[in-house]
């Protein structure tokens, strides 16, 4: 099963209450398939890149089983940079510098070998980018998932909503469901937005966890306590990646594999955030998920 992740591959600045460190990898689609490649061996990136991104970083990726042809290079060019800082609460922050460098220009070119993947992970990127990359696909995927936020729900409306009605599931902030849908209930917000389209809903509660929607159907897990949150940047795109890298190992698609796709999602993101960039992803393996995930099976558990 080939699963296709587009999105950002960049460098980011953070500032948390733990420390700082500048200029370390990032960017949605290097998260996603980091996590995607715990439990899928044909991961398709697709993104761009300037000329000061390390080779060791995309070989790192290819060593897992990641297939880089689709991120483009360009000579002389800056990647992507995001600088930002974290208040006390690791929840909300403040950007200090967004330069979108090669980014600005990206149009992307799906290889022959990408345009029929099964699953395919829309990172968050201009909705116009996102119809374009659908807009190469061959044949039916079995899942679509993309991932969007506030600032296309404000200034593309048109174009994000275009998009969402052609995808299968839809991972959006509690924030963000309320501002598609004008309703404050995130049940009537979910009953709204998967009319518009998505068969699926995921929304995301940040420390509280996140809820599953599916016609009548919710599903909620928690989030992991850990004792230290070092640096939330990625936790997210790595949600996502673990989640769809899981649903493809099963070659399925129904409400109780995404269930369970979203605590393995979890279990990756909960370590994600015990260190800074992709440091901790790249020192787990694919029993530490594992190990997490009987962990969150616990906090569940219940007798009546």
């Amino acid at each position: 099963m080939s699963l296709l992740t587009v999105g950002t591959v960049a460098f980011d600045t953070i500032e948390t209450p733990y420390g700082k460190v500048d200029y370390v990898v990032g960017g949605a689609s290097l998260y996603a398939s980091w996590a995607a490649t715990f439990f899928a061996d044909n991961v398709h990136m697709i993104s761009i890149i300037g000329e000061d991104f390390p080779d060791s970083e995309l070989k790192a990726l290819e060593s897992r089983g990641a297939t880089t042809e689709g991120i483009e290079r360009v000579p002389g060019g800056k990647s992507f940079y995001w600088a930002g800082k974290y208040n006390d609460d690791m929840i909300s922050r403040e950007t200090l510098v967004t330069d979108l460098n090669v980014l600005a220009d990206f149009d992307p070119v799906i290889p022959e070998s990408g345009k029929q993947a099964d699953y395919v992970l829309l990172g968050n990127l201009t909705p116009a980018v996102q119809n374009a990359v659908l807009d190469q696909l061959e044949g039916t995927p079995k899942l679509i998932v993309l991932d969007t936020m506030n600032f296309w729900i404000d200034v593309a409306r048109e174009e994000l909503d275009k998009v969402i009605s052609r995808v299968d599931l839809l991972t959006i902030n509690d924030e963000e469901a309320r501002m598609l849908s004008g309703e404050r209930s995130l049940v009537k917000s979910a009953k709204i937005i998967m009319e518009s389209g998505p068969k699926y809903l995921i929304i995301k509660k940040g420390e509280h966890g996140a809820m599953l929607f599916h016609k009548d159907d919710i599903f909620y897990v928690p989030a992991m306590p850990i004792p230290e949150v070092i640096d939330p940047t990625g936790a997210g795109d790595t949600f996502a990646g673990g989640m769809l890298g899981y649903i493809a190992s099963q070659g399925k698609v129904d409400f109780e594999t995404i269930k369970t796709g979203i605590v393995y999602g979890s279990a990756a993101a909960s370590y994600c955030v015990e260190d800074f960039s992709n440091d901790k992803l790249k020192s787990i393996s694919k029993e530490d998920i594992l190990t997490r995930v009987a962990k969150f099976k616990k906090l569940v558990e219940f007798k009546s």
